[in-house]
């Protein structure tokens, strides 16, 4: 399982990026990966292929609103561990107190 974080911003289409997300999360849902919407990215939890081709989906529907998007990926791919979005919070919890 890998822990995927992305982002897209489309270049030149002002300030609001919320119907952007909005278009990108109906494809996240549709997909059934496992996701976590944050303010500043949204990050999948699956398989590289299943994963990667969501984030695929993303891309090129945001590409068909626009003619040019800055797409950020950074991955981190453990092998062994499943359920790892909520393990590492949970991990960071519990050091904490």
């Amino acid at each position: 399982m890998m822990i995927a974080e992305f982002s897209i911003v489309p270049i030149g289409k002002g300030e609001s990026l919320s119907g952007f997300v909005a278009e990108c999360i109906k494809i996240v849902k549709e997909s059934g990966v496992k996701y976590q919407l944050t303010p500043m990215c949204t990050i999948l939890e699956g398989e590289y292929d299943e994963v990667m081709e969501v984030i695929k989906k993303c891309h090129m529907k945001i590409m068909s609103m626009c003619d040019r998007a800055l797409t950020s990926i950074k991955i981190d791919d453990r092998k062994g561990r499943k359920d790892a979005m909520t393990e590492k919070v949970k991990s960071v919890k519990e050091k904490i107190g």
